[in-house]
């Protein structure tokens, strides 16, 4: 395993560690070795996907590098605004992101509908 994947699946653990603190349960994960990963939603790819009771949260990691990315911001916005299929229940948004990066998220985040940055919540990443 390259040296890049072993520090991107540190951080997808890290990932699944707040979500856990917030009491979901994992039933998709990037880099899992009893999970299996997690399904693109729509066109974007995600970090995991978890679960508690009826409520779901997708998990993603957000490098320097995505936030330079014209489509970050589609994504961000698309993926905030997230129903669950059956009960449409509306979906967390659990964003990992690096401490020198963290203003510049909350930038992108700022400029979003109310309805969507309700449903985004941002950690910081141990480097």
């Amino acid at each position: 395993m390259s040296n890049r994947m072993l520090l991107h699946s540190d951080r997808v653990d890290e990932l699944i560690s707040q979500m856990w603190k917030s009491g979901y349960l994992t039933i998709n994960r990037k880099y899992g070795k009893y999970l299996p990963s997690p399904k693109p939603i729509g066109e974007f790819d995600v970090d995991a996907v978890a679960k508690y009771k009826r409520k779901y949260m997708i998990g993603i990691l957000v490098s320097e590098d995505d936030l330079s990315n014209q489509n970050f911001f589609r994504k961000i916005k698309y993926l905030s605004s997230r129903n669950t299929k059956y009960t449409n229940e509306k979906v967390t948004l659990l964003i990992g992101i690096s401490k020198n990066n963290y203003e510049r998220l909350k930038s992108f985040v700022a400029q979003l509908p109310e309805e969507n940055k309700k449903q985004i919540q941002i950690y910081t990443i141990n480097n």
